[in-house]
């Protein structure tokens, strides 16, 4: 049994941060790799030495199994850990690690295999007696078979990439009449995500919670759980709240749940720290999905729960250590829960947003972690994830940890990109959520209520902070006026893509809006103000505000063309010069920042021009199709 002395982290941003800091507290020296666009990263300033391994083009750096393995050669490190992502759960880097002589923290390359086919691994747990979802996982592949399989199942049908995760290849198939639309299309993001377009097909749960289970396992025969998360609230299969323990489950269906989730591990010859994905319908009956065969981004809500660092114990279980403590030992305290802050826009179709982070400020406080591999100045690119950070809080029960995490959400503000963090708190903050009644598929029905209605009392907090602050004079310099206290002002704002005018003053500590609204700003009312965006946070709830650019308003009116929200690969044209197309219709389907993009027509037109074809990558803003003149 040897001690590993140095690590190379095969991998980027806040995971690569958050195991350097584990290996800094067990005195392991670490090597940070990265792509020429990650050069002044986070992760390579905070490693002991960083080794360039190539251009941004993933197969030249992040997945280049050669570079990393000569980079730990290089540098004398005698153990790389994959983090999540890239390579994480390929057995061939697994084996190759192991080939050059180097430890792999991480999964068996068997167990990768295995569970890397959702196919074989649901034929492996039926043999092992675990709750599985009806379905098909054969390996024909024929569409039509695939079709009949369809029918035999029942609609809705979940088609699912067998090679996937994150939501890429999968699609709900409601009708019999849609099937082939949706088997094309998630075949083609499975082909183009993983290179691997083989999909399963299972039964769909109208109601589902998702429902998972932390195992780990040593090479002294040893399996033990660490209890289980809920991971339900996600769009588009991608989590953004994960929370641990599982709320509303009941003793007998927790213990059932954790047993199966240690038999399917067992079954499979485990080592390491792996997930047990289950679904679970409106009667607690729950039934496996997959197993991730990595440390996954919801890692660290376990850790506050049971007070131990999972990636500690991947080390000491790579060392050939026993595991640190039997199941008997491992008591949940408490309730965690886990946001994940994005650079994307909730209010537009969840579209990711690129640029420079010109202001992050990301709020701690005790019993509260902040996992994040970026910093004021860095840019988010079109390259990678575009996580910002995660944000994990702990408390004694659920209600408290809820009020908690929407204080650390209301105390922090990110300026440059659009940001979820006020989406985040819509949810936090919803009655459903409270509730426990979130489903995997909630947000996406559209089935909560998160409008938020500008309200006076929030322009009076904003006004307040205007006439108090010498810091800030964006305002003073747009609209030409300058806030004297008695005297009413004009004050222009952009709010959800809205133009509003009102009126403000003050009168005896308290805010006058339009001449009837009075209202005195507490200290549970936040303005974090940038240049010309305010972020106000009233009743816990975030308005973005902006005084109006006018000037860009207007170019950006034109309606006879459509452009790219973003920079990204074209992949299918679906119209030609000379058509005519409806509302709603899809011109084309685009690739950015791992999401398949329909771009649609916003009205009855003829085709002018198509400036692109399949395989293009465009930038953003550029006139992709054209209008005749006048339609």
């Amino acid at each position: 049994m040897s001690s590993i002395q140095k690590i190379l982290i095969a991998n980027r941003g806040e995971i690569a941060v958050r195991i350097m800091q584990t290996c800094r507290r067990l005195n392991i020296a670490t090597v940070a790799v990265y792509s020429e666009a990650d050069r002044h990263s986070k992760h390579v300033a905070t490693a002991d030495e960083a080794v360039c391994l190539g251009s941004v083009v993933l197969a030249d750096s992040y997945l280049n199994i050669e570079k990393i393995i000569q980079a730990a050669k290089d540098t004398g490190a005698d153990a790389i850990h994959p983090g999540y992502g890239f390579l994480s759960e390929r057995a061939t880097f697994a084996k190759a690690v192991a080939d050059a002589g180097l430890t792999f923290i991480g999964a068996p390359a068997s167990a990768m295999e295995l569970m890397g086919s959702k196919s074989a691994a649901k034929l492996s747990m039926i043999a092992a007696n675990v709750p599985c979802v009806p379905g098909y996982q054969e390996a024909d592949q024929d569409e039509q078979v695939l079709f009949s399989a369809a029918k035999d199942i029942g609609f809705p049908v979940l088609i699912k990439a067998t090679a996937g995760g994150g939501g890429k290849g999968m699609k709900i198939v409601e009708t019999e009449a849609d099937f082939l639309d949706q088997l094309a299309s998630a075949k083609r993001e499975a082909k183009n995500a993983f290179g691997d377009d083989e999909v399963i097909l299972e039964k769909y749960i109208t109601a589902p919670k998702h429902i998972e289970v932390q195992v780990f396992a040593d090479s002294h025969g040893n399996v033990v759980h660490l209890f289980e998360r809920d991971c339900s609230t996600q769009r588009r299969y991608q989590k953004i709240i994960e929370e641990a323990p599982a709320a509303g489950l009941n003793d007998a269906t927790r213990t059932d749940l954790l047993n199966a989730a240690v038999k399917a591990t067992q079954a499979i010859d485990y080592l390491g720290a792996g997930t047990i994905e289950f679904i679970m319908d409106d009667e607690d009956n729950f039934y496996f999905m997959e197993m991730n065969t990595r440390l996954q981004v919801e890692h660290r809500v376990t850790e506050m729960i049971t007070g131990q660092d999972l990636v500690e114990w991947q080390i000491k279980v790579a060392q050939g250590e026993p595991l640190p403590l039997n199941q008997m030992q491992i008591r949940p305290k408490g309730h965690a829960i886990q946001v994940r802050v994005y650079a994307e826009d909730a209010d537009n179709d969840y579209l990711p947003s690129t640029g420079l982070l010109e202001q992050v400020n990301l709020a701690a406080s005790s019993n509260t972690l902040v996992d994040s591999g970026v910093r004021s100045g860095d840019t988010v690119s079109i390259h990678y994830d575009p996580m910002i950070a995660k944000l994990v809080v702990w408390a004694d029960d659920r209600a408290e940890c809820i009020d908690k995490t929407l204080d650390v959400i209301s105390q922090s503000s990110i300026f440059g990109v659009q940001n979820n963090l006020g989406f985040l708190a819509k949810i936090l903050a919803n009655k459903d959520f409270k509730r426990n009644e979130i489903c995997t598929n909630t947000l996406d029905n559209e089935a909560l209520d998160l409008s938020l209605p500008l309200k006076d009392e929030v322009v009076a907090v904003y006004a307040h902070q205007l006439f108090h602050s010498d810091s800030n004079k964006a305002w003073d310099v747009k609209d030409g006026w300058r806030p004297t206290g008695e005297e009413p002002v004009r004050l222009s704002l952009n709010y959800l893509g809205e133009d509003h005018q009102f009126t403000v003053r003050e009168e005896a500590g308290q805010m006058v809006v339009n001449e009837c609204s009075y209202y005195s700003p507490d200290v549970t009312d936040i303005c974090h103000i940038h240049r010309n965006l305010a972020h106000v946070i009233h009743d816990n709830q975030r308005y973005v505000l902006t005084l109006p650019d006018h000037e860009a308003q207007a170019s950006a009116s034109n309606s006879n063309e459509i452009v790219s929200p973003m920079p990204g690969k074209i992949i299918e044209v679906s119209v030609n010069v000379g058509d005519k197309v409806s509302v709603d219709d899809t011109l084309l389907v685009m690739e950015a920042m791992k999401m398949e993009l329909k771009l649609n027509a916003e009205k009855e037109a003829v085709i002018a021009a198509v400036n692109c074809q399949a395989g293009d990558q465009v930038l953003a803003d550029v006139a992709l199709i054209e209008f005749e003149a006048g339609e």
